[in-house]
Parts: C-alpha cells; structure tokens; sequence
C-alpha cells in the first residue's frame, strides 16, 4: 500500500533551519518524481520542490537558493532541507509523487516560522 509520512517539523525563528523527511512505502518511490508541497491557512497546497527519478530538481521560485530537496533510492525516503527560513514559509508540508497521487496525502508535518 502507498504511503507517505511525514516528520521533521517544527517552530523556528526568522533566518533558522528545518530538515523535513518523508518515508514512502509501497514499492513506486524508484520510478517516480517525488516532490514536497505546502499549505498555509486559507490557502491552496502549492508544489515547494520536485526531484525526478534521476536526480533532476526544480524549485518554486521563492524558494530556490534556500531549500533543497533530495532522495535516497535505497532508504526509500525524500527529504527538504530548509534554510533562512521566512514567516512566510509557515505552512503544513506534504510529500508526495508528482503529480501527486492525491488518495494518498499523509498527515504533513507543521513548520511555523516567527519571532
């Protein structure tokens, strides 16, 4: 069965660091481009990073030079380094396929950035 979840959340001052990790099961995480997404309060859930199954990134642009997204094809697992963090990065982030499979969102873990 698909799944992803989620970790690595939390509560960060303007400029900190967060590393989130996503575990995926369900035997797709080889042949796929997996990706992180965010939502805001009020807002729709946005796409943050992509990686392709080969390695290949793209990032939204108001966070490239900050976040970087990475796999590792034997732990079956994608993670988001995040740095100089923004209030306005404050969201719920998700992982997912991309596209995204969407019967399959996982809980997503909280990052909240203020002073």
């Amino acid at each position: 069965q698909v799944q992803f979840v989620e970790s690595g959340g939390g509560s960060v001052q303007p400029g900190g660091s967060l590393r989130l990790s996503c575990a995926t099961s369900g035997g797709i995480f080889r042949v796929v481009a997996m990706a992180w997404y965010r939502q805001a309060p009020g807002n729709q859930r946005d796409l943050v990073a992509r990686i392709r199954s080969g390695g290949i990134t793209n990032y939204t642009d108001t966070v490239k030079g900050r976040f970087t997204i990475a796999r590792d094809n034997a732990q079956n697992t994608v993670a988001l380094q995040m740095n100089s963090l923004k209030p306005e990065d404050t969201a719920v982030y998700y992982c997912n396929t991309d596209p995204p499979m969407s019967a399959y969102w996982g809980q997503g873990t909280q990052v909240t950035v203020s002073s």
